[in-house]
């Protein structure tokens, strides 16, 4: 007969460290360095990934590598230069990410078990790094909080997929939990109403319109089922309920629009010209869509579309900051990760 060795006689195979909750934010990403082969980097990664460009067949392949790659990086790197942090050599995504995650750890310092990190979904610090450093500090279980408002299968989904990729070839995964979209969030509306608000009060002129400017995305990928839309227009319908403004006062409109397909309309752009060409002579632009100002907020939006409403004949243009890591915008931030950390703290 076989022998049966007693139970007490097995011993584990590793000793467990105290078991600790990780809280990673992230955000898109940005280039390590405002030059050519910094942007180049940066842009080979994010347009690599077929969430955000689905068809990377050969035509695209041909595009990627023998024009964009060559033409963009160095027109793109004049644009970051004008709103690098040059203190710390980065990106101001980077700082105020950084920012974030800080601010929130102190404010939930009263949770000792819990270790509060930030990563990019593309460039540094990557997700992988910073999975590994958590469960490395004996974090067994792992919030992730994609900070983006609204859901996109080209923005939140990714993080998913970079995530799960991390998670694939280790021996003891934690377990991991990501954080919904919170477009609707009676905290988030709030935040961005006080946020406008203070920031006009700062203005020496009365905005005619204020413009909502959201990232773009190619119509078809919301005709495929993104939700991405759907849920820009629940936040607009939101805050102007809560501001008392109607869709003259309050504007929806898309930016950033990429290549020569239809994308999201109205184009942010085109509106800002229209309307100064149609008599209006102050505005004022957020964009809540992003939890941090980036270069799409800083460069494309209060540089960039100012000078075409100028050009067109408009006379003052302001651009509201992102809610950042102002006190309003780091409530939102720390309330919804408690509130996904329920069960768990």
């Amino acid at each position: 007969m076989m022998a049966v060795t007693p139970l007490d006689a097995h011993r584990p195979a590793a000793q467990a460290a105290p078991s600790r909750v990780g809280v990673v934010l992230v955000n898109l990403g940005t280039p390590d360095t405002a030059d050519a082969r910094g942007v180049r980097i940066y842009l080979r990664e994010f347009l690599s990934d077929p969430r955000v460009i689905e068809n990377q067949g050969l035509i695209w392949q041909l595009i990627l590598n023998g024009i964009v790659l060559v033409i963009r990086p160095s027109r793109k790197a004049k644009d970051y230069v004008k709103i690098w942090n040059t203190e710390r050599n980065e990106s101001p995504l980077k700082t105020i990410t950084r920012a974030q995650a800080e601010k929130l750890a102190a404010s939930i310092a009263d949770q000792k078990h819990v270790i509060v990190d930030w990563g990019m979904r593309y460039g540094n610090p990557s997700l992988k790094s910073r999975i590994d450093a958590l469960t490395a500090q004996g974090c067994d279980r792992i919030l992730v909080m994609p900070l983006y408002p609204q859901y996109s299968a080209s923005t939140s989904a990714t993080v998913v997929d970079k995530v799960a990729a991390a998670l694939k070839d280790m021996r003891a995964q934690p377990t991991v939990r990501f954080t919904p979209p919170y477009y609707d969030d009676p905290g988030y509306i709030d935040a961005l109403a006080v946020s406008i608000e203070r920031h006009l009060a700062t203005l020496s002129f009365k905005p005619e319109r204020i413009i909502a400017s959201f990232h773009g995305m190619p119509q078809s990928y919301i005709d495929k089922g993104d939700p991405y839309q759907a849920q820009c227009v629940a936040t607009i319908e939101a805050l102007r309920a809560r501001m008392g403004l109607d869709e003259k006062g309050l504007m929806l409109t898309f930016q950033s629009r990429f290549g020569y397909q239809e994308w999201l309309q109205p184009y942010t752009a085109q509106t800002v010209e229209q309307l100064a060409k149609d008599g209006v002579r102050r505005i004022a632009v957020v964009t809540p869509g992003f939890s941090a100002d980036c270069i799409e907020t800083l460069e494309e939006i209060a540089l960039e579309n100012a000078e075409i409403f100028h050009k067109a004949g408009g006379q003052e243009f302001s651009a509201i900051p992102c809610l950042n890591d102002s006190d309003e915008g780091m409530d939102v931030i720390r309330q919804i990760v408690l509130r996904e950390l329920q069960g768990w703290i």
